[in-house]
């Protein structure tokens, strides 16, 4: 659901970063926000509730290339993790061109990281997407932690598809800028794909 502002000309995308509650979705998009040039980033909003954050910003990646001539200005957001916050959840997928699914690595999570994952699942089909064909990309956060899953235990339960994976440490940036662009290469290859068809 990209937005095209031609008289600047760029090419809005919408990425989401989803997981479960304190997966480290916040950590990527505050790493990439505090490490992006200041004329790549706009600001950065912080929609806060009790218990969780939802953080949105606008951002310029100079070096992934153009669709046509025009640059493409990603919207990162990333969704509340805890589940009584799903009607936020299903709001912030709504026109979304890609998705960043967060696991946390660590051994106690995972009922958490697949209550997550069947919840995006159904999200998405409600907002009528295929999940199959979504840009989508699994990032195993907390890799630096003592009790963690080893990556085949983590891939056997959480990959969905042939999407890339990626081991990170958000805090240190690990991973993150990788997660990010492995993402949205896959979305500007779907928008050079329509532009074509178009």
């Amino acid at each position: 659901m990209t937005f095209i502002n031609y008289a600047s000309r760029e090419i809005n995308c919408k990425i989401v970063y989803y997981g479960p509650g304190l997966g480290g979705k916040t950590t990527n998009l505050q790493y990439i926000y505090d490490t992006s040039a200041a004329q790549q980033k706009g600001k950065l909003i912080s929609l806060a509730t009790e218990t969780e954050r939802t953080l949105f910003f606008d951002f310029l990646p100079l070096e992934l290339g153009t669709v046509r001539g025009f640059k493409a200005r990603f919207h990162l957001y990333t969704v509340p993790g805890q589940v009584f916050y799903d009607a936020s959840r299903k709001l912030i997928l709504k026109g979304v061109d890609g998705v960043v699914f967060v696991a946390d690595s660590q051994r106690e999570r995972m009922d958490a990281n697949l209550e997550s994952l069947w919840n995006l699942e159904e999200n998405l089909k409600s907002h009528g997407y295929d999940f199959t064909k979504i840009p989508y990309a699994l990032q195993l956060n907390k890799r630096d932690l003592p009790d963690v899953l080893s990556v085949e235990e983590l891939t056997r339960e959480l990959v969905r598809k042939d999407e890339p994976i990626i081991e990170a440490v958000a805090p240190k940036g690990v991973g993150v800028f990788e997660t990010l662009k492995a993402v949205a290469k896959q979305v500007l290859t779907d928008l050079r794909k329509s532009a074509g068809a178009g």
